[in-house]
């Protein structure tokens, strides 16, 4: 899963579990998951599908005392060297660490089935990344600071980090809710030499374990590398 989340729209996912009575216990372990179809897939700003659509997948278990594992899939358009997908496999805890405030911490590895080494014995592709998340509700509206945090590893050639800050904002009385990002890419992983930005605003409009979400993206790198602004629509459910 693309922790900094992401890349437009995240998928969105739902917890399965039988009816709570009163007289039942939580269950030990929670499994959630969702498919999320979008029109196209950005990862921090940058298309991975060169602009077109793509569909994505999740599956987490989740233990009642904060920890959880999980996979996450999408398909892609980055050519032979990456291959048809993406597949994440990550870990970690998350919970409440204090009134209105809770904390996510992650470890995620990312790989690329199906791609092909490049050329004079350059690594396959796939490295591991550190995620946390602190979040805070100001009544209904939840923020988020977070960071996502890659060492230098063989397919990277380098460190990379991510600083991020979120907020959420259901609409009284209605299914929406509205949503900002920003974040600032610094590393390994930029294609800009010392940095860049990306943004993006949006809404979700949740129907039972149906969400349609819609949002503008952007960057400040130059058009025409897969990181000019777009809107995307993206349509997930829940299982």
């Amino acid at each position: 899963m693309r922790f900094a989340i992401l890349s437009g729209l995240a998928p969105i996912v739902f917890l399965i579990s039988p009816p709570v009575h009163a007289q039942e216990e939580t269950p030990a372990i929670t499994v959630s998951g969702g498919v999320t179809l979008i029109s196209d897939y950005r990862f921090r700003g940058i298309s991975l599908t060169g602009k077109d659509p793509a569909i994505q997948g999740t599956i987490n278990f989740a233990h009642k005392s904060g920890l959880y594992v999980g996979t996450w899939g999408s398909s892609l358009g980055l050519g032979d060297r990456y291959g048809p997908t993406e597949v994440d496999l990550y870990g970690g805890w998350a919970g409440t660490i204090a009134k209105r405030t809770s904390l996510d911490v992650t470890m995620a590895y990312y790989s690329y089935p199906g791609g092909k080494r490049g050329g004079q014995g350059a690594a396959k592709i796939e490295y591991f990344e550190t995620t946390a998340r602190l979040s805070y509700d100001f009544g209904p509206v939840r923020t988020t600071v977070g960071s996502g945090y890659s060492w230098d590893q063989a397919a990277l050639g380098g460190d990379h980090l991510y600083l991020f800050g979120e907020a959420a904002a259901p609409v009284p009385g209605t299914p929406i809710t509205l949503k900002a990002h920003g974040g600032r890419s610094k590393g390994a992983i930029s294609p800009k030499p010392g940095g860049y930005y990306d943004w993006s605003l949006g809404a979700d409009v949740t129907f039972d374990k149906l969400t349609l979400g819609l949002s503008y993206i952007d960057t400040n790198l130059s058009h025409g590398n897969q990181a000019d602004g777009a809107a995307l629509v993206s349509l997930s459910a829940g299982f």
